[in-house]
């Protein structure tokens, strides 16, 4: 190297030591509580923020997110469960029920879109218990600004059989949501019943397969269908009516073909008593695809109604 060049990387090089000695904050990249490198302004402790981690569930740690609203708080909790496999994640929804004031977690199943361990209803309704716990931690509902008191469920297709199944299995969960809700254990039963336990089981598994399983790990359309079958008695929504009819609950549906069973469960509750269940119907597709900002608006103004 001639040495006008190398004298030219020497001072470029004792230039950028000076800069950096002369500026201790970004000798090293900020790092979050959660271990997360970031290049952001100062954390202010009123500013809305996203907060990650990871929900252990049976010896498994779950990918979540917080969307955590702005203001002190304490604020509401929506817990928003994803369907089969999940390629909807209504993280849009989250965002506006972040902007009214609420804080929003959302976490993938074990198995499920990298999260370790294996998929299965049974895990899943474990998982969706599990996140709900973590909530009500009292450290973790001071970091994320949360009233633990105040978790609202809403679940999208599968996510909607997780909310049935969960809310009905913990009394403090006051109110809860369904969006194009899946009885898939009903549905289950109604093919075995109608097609014998080896044909319903083959038609349940083909119709798991086509919605799509790669996301998905540990498990099989043939294991995830029988699994359901043999759950069937404790797992249709008919079956929770029971545990469910003092709840606050909102019930949306669309064209997709499963009104009618959503249908069915509101009425059961209103005939359990349950004078508190609204229901809102899109014309639109099981994704919602084109009514988006409908959806939002439906289940904004139901979040708004529900006591303080």
């Amino acid at each position: 190297m001639k040495r006008p060049l190398f004298c030219a990387v020497v001072a470029s090089g004792l230039a950028l030591g000076l800069l950096v000695g002369t500026s201790p904050a970004w000798s090293k990249p900020p790092v979050s509580a959660h271990g997360s490198s970031l290049l952001s302004t100062p954390k202010r402790a009123d500013r809305a923020e996203m907060q990650t981690m990871q929900i252990p569930s049976h010896g498994a740690l779950m990918n979540a997110l917080v969307y955590v609203a702005a203001g002190a708080g304490p604020h509401p909790a929506v817990i928003l469960l994803h369907g089969f496999p999940g390629n909807e994640r209504n993280l849009d929804l989250a965002q506006a029920i972040r902007r009214a004031g609420w804080d929003v977690l959302y976490f993938n199943y074990r198995g499920s879109w990298g999260t370790p361990g294996n998929f299965s209803f049974a895990h899943s309704i474990e998982d969706t218990a599990a996140a709900i716990a973590y909530l009500r931690q009292p450290d973790v509902a001071r970091a994320l600004r949360l009233d633990p008191a105040r978790i609202v469920l809403i679940g999208h297709s599968m996510g909607g059989f997780m909310t049935v199944e969960s809310a009905a299995a913990d009394p403090a969960i006051k109110a809860f949501a369904t969006i194009s809700a899946a009885d898939m254990a009903g549905r289950a039963q109604a093919l075995v019943r109608t097609d014998g336990e080896v044909a319903g089981i083959k038609a349940m598994s083909t119709g798991l397969a086509d919605e799509g399983m790669a996301p998905l790990s540990g498990c099989t359309p043939e294991g995830l269908a029988r699994e359901l079958v043999e759950h069937a008695p404790d797992w249709t929504f008919p079956s929770k009516v029971d545990a469910l009819k003092d709840r606050t609950a909102l019930v949306i549906t669309s064209d997709d073909g499963l009104a009618q069973t959503n249908l069915a469960f509101a009425a059961a509750l209103r005939q359990a008593g349950d004078s508190r269940v609204s229901t809102v119907h899109l014309p639109t597709d099981h994704a919602y695809s084109d009514q988006r900002l409908e959806l939002s608006k439906a289940v904004l103004k139901w979040l708004a109604g529900l006591p303080k």
